[in-house]
């Protein structure tokens, strides 16, 4: 069996989380294409652009965001699955990958309430 149809969790394989990325991606191309040409009738002057082009940029950031979180999956779980046995290559994530998660969960982890 190759490593792309290990089941990675539940019946998710390797290859099916590769595919969703690059499906994500055409997908995104293809709603921002039609999303911007939807918008560009309504820009008659540039009081309407400065109006449109902030939805569309926050658009295009949440869908990179979305992706960013599918890569980095990928990459653990590719060396999950390529780890030799050796005692360096038991860590999955460097230093600076776990602080760069860690800074992201803090951003996205909601305000504790202390009352």
């Amino acid at each position: 069996m190759s490593q792309f149809d290990e089941n990675i969790f539940g019946r998710k394989k390797f290859s099916d989380l590769l595919k969703q990325i690059h499906n994500n991606q055409e997908e995104k191309a293809a709603q921002i294409k039609g999303l911007i040409s939807e918008l560009k009738p309504l820009i008659a002057d540039i009081g309407d652009a400065t109006l449109i082009v902030p939805l569309i940029k926050e658009y295009m950031e949440l869908g990179i965001k979305n992706d960013e979180v599918l890569v980095k999956m990928a990459t653990i779980v590719q060396r999950a699955l390529h780890k030799t046995g050796n005692v360096d290559d038991s860590i999955l994530l460097t230093d600076e990958e776990r602080a760069q998660l860690m800074a992201e969960i803090k951003k996205i982890e909601p305000p504790k309430d202390n009352g």
